[in-house]
């Protein structure tokens, strides 16, 4: 708790004594976590995906493509035949973006999820340019029947003026247009709280990548290993507004399928 900066936080919202994880909940994984296996073999990767339980999918674009070689509709049916549901996709807001909303309306996932600024600049002006570009964007996806959202890094939570410069995008998009995917693992990494966040902006982030951190390295990590309380945030879901967790980890310490096989016992064993 000391060390993600949360010693503070047992008072916004609700105690984790007594926490167990729901049977039915279903957790989903970001394709980034395996991102070399997917370049590789995406149907096979998939298939190892579907056998330790994660029942959620979220693409990540890649040179191969937003499906990593798979059209949309490959990757909808292989999703499908393993009984797990393509939710979600990162992609650019770039010149391209007409083409990814054809393309995730094709794949059937609900979310269109921006993973980076489309501009530079860690000023207040930049980010509510920004916000104005993500309102336009989803109007776009709304007619369309999908919805858009962003993610974040560490670099959001840096200040320009005495504000945070995530709170100014936050406070510049329309929450009935533009949903946040927040990834608590950055948000302790820049020594931030994700319960302040569930509580000023509450369910505002449908999408979480739940991801642990090692503070001193500034990298991922199998859950329980890092500064991110997981009890604490899953005891902390209903406030966020959550609907769908994405497990997402970038290093290991042996393989993408062994790390992700901790992370799955971790969260049956909370």
């Amino acid at each position: 708790m000391k060390q993600s900066g949360l010693a503070a936080a047992g008072s916004l919202l609700l105690p984790t004594m007594g926490f167990t994880t729901p049977p039915n909940e279903q957790f989903g994984v970001q394709l980034y976590t395996f991102r070399d296996e997917m370049a590789k073999d995406a149907k096979g990767t998939l298939e190892q995906i579907a056998s330790i339980g994660i029942k959620k999918i979220e693409s990540a674009r890649s040179k191969e493509g937003l499906y990593y070689g798979l059209s949309p509709k490959e990757m909808k049916e292989t999703c499908d035949s393993l009984d797990m549901k393509l939710c979600s996709g990162h992609v650019a807001l770039d010149k391209n973006f007409d083409d990814t909303m054809r393309q995730a309306v094709e794949s059937g996932q609900e979310y269109v999820i921006c993973s980076s600024l489309p501009s530079k600049g860690q000023n207040i002006e930049n980010y509510k340019k920004v916000a104005d570009a993500f309102n336009e964007a989803g109007k776009a996806c709304k007619k369309l029947g999908l919805k858009f959202g962003y993610h974040n890094h560490e670099y959001e939570f840096e200040s320009d003026k005495g504000e945070v410069l995530y709170d100014v995008l936050m406070d510049n998009t329309d929450p009935d247009l533009v949903y946040m995917e927040l990834d608590l693992g950055w948000v302790v990494v820049a020594e931030k709280d994700p319960l302040h966040y569930f509580k000023k902006y509450p369910k505002r982030f449908p999408l979480w990548h739940l991801k642990d951190m090692d503070m001193n390295e500034k990298i991922s990590t199998e859950f329980g290993k890092g500064g991110l309380d997981i009890a604490t945030m899953m005891a902390n879901k209903s406030a966020s507004g959550v609907e769908h967790i994405f497990i997402e980890q970038e290093e290991y310490t042996s393989t993408p399928m062994e790390s992700m096989k901790e992370n799955m016992t971790f969260l049956k064993a909370l």
